[in-house]
């Protein structure tokens, strides 16, 4: 219950700092370690009188068996690398995983226009170990890209920042031994 509460304060703060400054946020900007995450990426503008065609989101070392949402319109693709440290998932040992998820856009007539606001939603794990994610995502639109790949020298604050990439925290969690979906 008190992580509970924690958490909740923490999604709060981060909300605040995070939408002042970002145009590319989470909808849920903290997390407990080690559970499982829906990453709900909110795209609030497009480039400069432009539509958004395409988002790309590269995924940040630590976070897990990525699995994005498909979008009806729109195109999905993942990227997937082997791993510096492979892990175990259901008795597996995992040596390649996702580390982007890309949706583009399939018609001209379907892409975002800069006066409205969707989502992008993908799951995955999140490390064990607390501390700030990063995930970069590169903007694509009818005119131009926007990267929001830009990330503090230390600490979270992304104040300064002309394109900063959206930030998860994550948290402890009480127990790093419960597996959940």
């Amino acid at each position: 219950m008190q992580n509970t509460f924690k958490l909740l304060g923490y999604v709060g703060l981060f909300a605040l700092a995070a939408t002042a400054s970002a145009h590319v946020v989470l909808e849920d900007q903290a997390a407990l370690a080690g559970k499982s995450y829906k990453a709900v990426f909110r795209v609030g503008h497009s480039c400069p009188n432009a539509s958004t065609t395409g988002i790309a989101v590269r995924l940040p070392m630590g976070f897990q068996g990525a699995k994005p949402m498909p979008k009806a319109g729109w195109n999905l693709e993942t990227r997937m690398a082997p791993l510096a440290e492979p892990y175990n998932s259901h008795g597996k040992t995992i040596t390649e995983d996702v580390v982007e998820v890309q949706w583009t856009v399939k018609n001209a007539a379907d892409a975002l226009p800069d006066a409205w606001y969707d989502e992008f939603v993908l799951r995955g794990t999140l490390p064990q170990k607390p501390g700030a994610l990063w995930f970069k995502v590169l903007q694509t639109c009818t005119q131009g890209q926007l990267d929001w790949a830009e990330i503090p020298p230390s600490g979270t604050s992304t104040k300064g920042l002309k394109a900063p990439a959206a930030l998860l925290e994550v948290l402890p969690s009480g127990s790093q031994q419960e597996h959940s979906h």
